[in-house]
């Protein structure tokens, strides 16, 4: 075998550089394609990614030109400190900066009683009297930390303790829920025993309410108005020869009604 096909090839130019990636064009469409469209088309439909559709089995097209693989992406930063023959060729040591002395805040409690101790009242003598006495807070105020802040023991902790982890056990058994259950209990029961104490304290007052609720008084029914020359008016017929024969026809009318047709139970007798 020759030893030049056991050889790779090597890569040509177009692999390490491929050409620039541009959006799908009208040629490239077959009859069959997702992007196929009737009537009149543009190149423009085809860079728009909410009109353009993916192929069946085909990864989506770009909708924008990108450039090729010599394009080199991102912000490009030139250095200015000359590299590395600058930093062999000196020792670059940082200058001193020389801070102006900063200046302190005004001590506006110590001039308010000042002024007030000379006699000072209105805002305007106030004033004047600041301008003259400038008096300022002293460096090591006791109101404010100090430059070093004080020294704090190694093993201190800061921050709240944690909490006590929860036994795993106690879970396992339902014992919360049991310790719940008796507290349920033991206020349900504190509840009943303070009513029934409530009921048994003293004497219960009757109210005009309670009192109708219990009983209803009488009322007496007036009688029918009628007119005065026939009141006296005894009746024309009567069928009963006594009173006595009255009552037992009433009495069997009575006994019957239930029997009988009629709005007055005086009709023919019901038969099922």
């Amino acid at each position: 075998m020759d030893t030049s096909k056991r050889l790779k090839k090597s890569p040509i130019a177009t692999a390490l550089c491929p050409p620039l990636l541009l959006p799908m064009r009208l040629d490239e469409l077959q009859p069959g394609m997702e992007n196929e469209r009737a009537g009149v088309v543009r190149d423009t439909m085809l860079q728009n990614h909410l009109i353009l559709k993916p192929e069946l089995g085909q990864s989506r097209p770009r909708c924008t030109w990108l450039p090729g693989s010599d394009f080199m992406y991102g912000l490009t930063l030139r250095g200015a400190d000359g590299g590395v023959p600058e930093a062999i060729g000196h020792w670059n040591s940082v200058k001193c900066i020389n801070k102006a002395p900063k200046q302190l805040p005004r001590d506006f409690i110590a001039m308010n009683r000042g002024a007030v101790l000379a006699g000072l009242v209105t805002t305007k003598e106030h004033a004047l009297y600041r301008q003259t006495h400038d008096i300022r807070c002293p460096e090591d105020d006791e109101r404010h930390f100090k430059r070093d802040p004080p020294r704090l023991p190694d093993a201190m902790s800061y921050g709240r303790p944690p909490r006590p982890s929860t036994p795993i056990v106690d879970v396992l058994q339902h014992k919360y829920k049991e310790l719940w259950m008796e507290e349920q209990r033991a206020a349900t029961q504190a509840r009943h025993e303070t009513k029934q104490k409530i009921r048994k304290r003293g004497k219960i007052y009757e109210t005009y309410s309670t009192l109708l609720k219990k009983s209803r008084q009488p009322v007496k029914l007036d009688p029918l108005w009628h007119l005065p020359r026939f009141e006296k008016v005894g009746r024309r017929l009567d069928t009963f020869p006594n009173q006595g024969a009255r009552e037992k026809a009433f009495k069997a009318h009575q006994s019957e009604a239930g029997v009988r047709c009629g709005i007055f139970a005086q009709g023919i007798y019901t038969s099922s």
